[in-house]
């Protein structure tokens, strides 16, 4: 039996995309037990997401998307800690917009698990509010890691470059619409839902053809 954890820190910065800036604030979440964890997207302050890991050795960093805000902190974390930073390849031009001197040292792909304190995570490739965008399920803690695929009241903006409103519908209706409906949904902003919850609206839009 899995003695992982889930532990979420709440980090403020800037996202910028297409010559726009804003403040943002954005999820963190930690997975793992009192020996070891993998960070899901080291945002915006890599001292903090440090102090919340306390000495844990960090087995790997993961993106869930390579928006500014998502990635901002990753490679300092690796540096400090020695993780590697895994991306979905399909979002290497939004990285290089972050990160143009630094690559991600090994790329996610879907189907492929993670495993930390006993607990496997499986990369879904859901494109849609960015190319390479993935979530990760963690059947075992009853969650998905959304990223901005999916948050409470519907699926992620859409309005950038490289991002596509029809995309990250079908991702959620093959990819998320098709886990148990008790499944937590943890996002990459604001507060968590449930598959469930989220299902009659999204498949309202489905059947109206969004």
């Amino acid at each position: 039996m899995s003695g992982a954890l889930v532990d979420q820190l709440v980090t403020s910065g800037t996202f910028s995309l297409d010559d726009g800036v804003r403040q943002v604030e954005n999820n963190v979440w930690v997975v793992g037990d009192d020996r070891e964890a993998i960070v899901i997207d080291a945002a915006h302050d890599a001292d903090a997401v440090l102090a919340l890991l306390a000495g844990r050795e960090l087995r790997a960093i993961v993106c869930t998307h390579a928006h500014s805000d998502h990635v901002a902190a990753a490679p300092a974390l690796a540096a400090a800690t020695g993780a590697p930073v895994l991306l979905h390849p399909d979002d290497m031009p939004l990285w290089k917009l972050t990160h143009p001197e630094v690559r991600p040292d090994g790329a996610l792909s879907d189907g492929q698990r993670l495993s930390v304190a006993g607990v496997d995570l499986t990369v879904l490739h859901t494109p849609g509010h960015a190319p390479g965008a993935v979530c990760l399920h963690a059947p075992e803690l009853g969650t998905v890691f959304t990223g901005d695929t999916l948050f409470h009241g519907g699926p992620g903006a859409t309005g950038r470059s490289f991002s596509s409103f029809p995309v990250i519908v079908e991702s959620i209706r093959t990819r998320l619409l098709t886990l148990p409906p008790e499944t937590v949904v943890r996002t990459g902003h604001g507060e968590n839902t449930t598959v469930g919850a989220e299902a009659p609206q999204l498949e309202e839009w489905i059947r109206r053809g969004f």
